[in-house]
């Protein structure tokens, strides 16, 4: 059965870099089906890659690889790697943007460096290992390579574990485009959220807040988010990443 091969990026879509890498994935395993998660990850943003991934490979079939890009440090020495977790495969450079989902999918069963010339382009550039090295790894696990055979052994991957709540103290994790406020609170966290000493109130869905105030949802994401219907929590209250929330009776 062809395999589903993802590809999260911060390239935009301005720019041929995606259709490029599909055209090494079609190149190498032409029955490969390939999805695109988003290649609007804000540039060089590796948290908010790592989120975005997090919350988007649960729903994919056994077998999936995962290829995600955000990639700040290209053309150094830091390491890109191939990671096998639970029945999916994971490719891309080592520098956290993996971590979250990995962890989430039951943590590295195997992990290599992605070094082994045969499973590259012959050329590599300095500035675009998503073509060169990435994107041939993907293909060739798809088309039957075992992932051993890629590079030598990892022993844990770089980057720091997702941002568990301290108690009733938390911090906002990610923002989206629609400026909803994504904290690492669980939706199913008993009580509502309170942000700048303002308690706000917890509704089922967006609809039901009123005028322009700014209200807590447990979103389809699995955590707890602040939001203003028709708006911008995040404009609305001056918040984003990082803002400290704490969980409170609602």
């Amino acid at each position: 059965m062809p395999r589903v091969i993802t590809l999260l990026t911060d390239f935009g879509s301005s720019d041929t870099y995606v259709g490029v890498m599909k055209g090494v994935i079609l190149g190498i395993a032409p029955a490969a089906r390939i999805v695109d998660l988003t290649h609007d990850v804000p540039p060089h943003d590796v948290r908010s890659g790592a989120f975005q991934l997090l919350v988007a490979h649960r729903y994919f079939p056994a077998g999936t690889i995962h290829v995600a890009i955000v990639d700040p440090g290209v053309g150094t020495q830091r390491a890109i790697v191939a990671v096998q977790a639970g029945p999916t495969s994971f490719v891309g450079p080592d520098n956290g943007v993996l971590r979250w989902a990995v962890d989430d999918a039951g943590g590295p069963s195997t992990a290599v460096r992605v070094e082994v010339a045969r499973y590259r382009l012959p050329e590599l550039s300095t500035t675009f290992h998503g073509r060169d090295v990435m994107a041939p790894a993907a293909a060739h696990l798809a088309a039957g390579v075992a992932l051993e055979s890629l590079g030598p052994p990892v022993r844990e991957l770089q980057g720091d574990p997702f941002p568990q709540p301290d108690g009733s103290r938390g911090v906002v994790i990610h923002v989206d485009r629609f400026g909803n406020c994504v904290t690492n609170f669980r939706a199913g966290d008993a009580g509502t959220l309170e942000v700048l000493g303002r308690r706000l109130a917890r509704v089922r869905a967006y609809a039901d807040a009123t005028g322009n105030e700014p209200v807590v949802i447990g979103a389809s994401a699995g955590f707890l988010e602040i939001a203003v219907n028709g708006g911008s929590a995040a404009a609305r209250l001056g918040i984003g990443v990082n803002t400290p929330v704490r969980l409170v009776e609602a």
